[in-house]
């Protein structure tokens, strides 16, 4: 049997990190290891020796790490989930903001396409600033997003829709320029400490509470070892979907072999409870 396109990219996306982003020095430790973490230093070389890694580098810095990390997820998101067409139709487009994200891009798409009005009020009357604060300003690493579709694709099958009514809706092309409709804001983290944990959820929650419509599918990817870090975004409900892990079955023997009766049962109870899930599910979810 031929093997799963699935199945494929998560190996290829794992061959790409070891390009460059999950790397062991010549001290035997993973780039996404916390070199003061006895465990972390232990999962991170156990999922690294998984995946195959054997050349030497050293640590890059983490903004490079970071960026690289993103770019990998976009690379996956974009060999798999298109594929998917059977479970969710649509025109679909998947961006890394980068150094791009100093612009308030969630202004271009709906449902927060009210927010560029206020961005032009704050610009032009600082002191709104002081009353509003930065809560409206969103940041995302990946976002995925689908075009609003024309009356004649809707129509191809049967008459569904008409001038008169259902006029509303921003999934009907109505003009051009329309904007698209955001579908998924994807946080990506190669490590996880306890600030960055909570900038993602800060952001989850400004996602919820700022939208006129539907919300988007609020993700975060993670390369991150020790599962006592990924319980401190992972658990809890009402911000975030589901955290993703890069690794997900490599991390489960890791912290099997390595780890303390405490951290399998963290690890298990976040899987069990769907609050943890593997880079391969992420696609799928996209679909739902």
């Amino acid at each position: 049997m031929d093997e799963a396109l699935l199945s494929k990219a998560r190996s290829e996306f794992h061959a790409g990190l070891l390009e460059g982003t999950l790397t062991v020095d010549a001290s035997g430790i993973a780039s996404n290891a916390d070199r003061g973490n006895t465990q972390s230093r232990a999962y991170a070389a156990h999922i690294a020796a998984a995946l195959k890694q054997e050349t030497v580098h050293e640590r890059a810095a983490g903004q490079t790490l970071g960026g690289s990390f993103e770019r990998a997820v976009v690379g996956f998101i974009e060999a798999t989930f298109p594929h998917f067409g059977m479970l969710r139709p649509g025109d679909w487009e998947v961006r890394n903001l980068g150094n791009a994200r100093r612009v308030n891009h969630l202004a271009s798409f709906e449902p927060y396409t009210h927010l560029g009005a206020l961005d032009t009020a704050v610009t032009a009357n600082p002191e709104l600033l002081a009353v509003l604060g930065n809560a409206y300003a969103i940041a995302p690493d990946v976002i995925v997003s689908r075009a609003p579709v024309p009356d004649e694709v809707i129509n191809a099958d049967a008459t569904l829709v008409d001038d008169e009514h259902g006029l509303l809706s921003p999934i009907r092309l109505r003009e051009d320029g329309q904007p698209r409709i955001l579908h998924a804001v994807i946080s990506c983290k190669w490590t996880l400490r306890s600030d960055r944990a909570q900038n993602a959820r800060s952001e989850a929650l400004n996602l919820v509470r700022n939208r006129k419509g539907r919300t988007p599918h609020i993700m975060v990817v993670t390369g991150e070892p020790t599962p006592t870090r990924i319980s401190s975004l992972a658990l809890g409900t009402g911000d975030i979907d589901t955290v993703y892990h890069f690794a997900l079955s490599e991390l489960q023997d890791a912290v099997d072999e390595h780890g303390t009766d405490e951290s399998r049962e963290l690890l298990a109870m976040m899987v069990e409870g769907q609050r943890l899930k593997d880079i391969a599910d992420l696609p799928l979810d996209l679909a739902i």
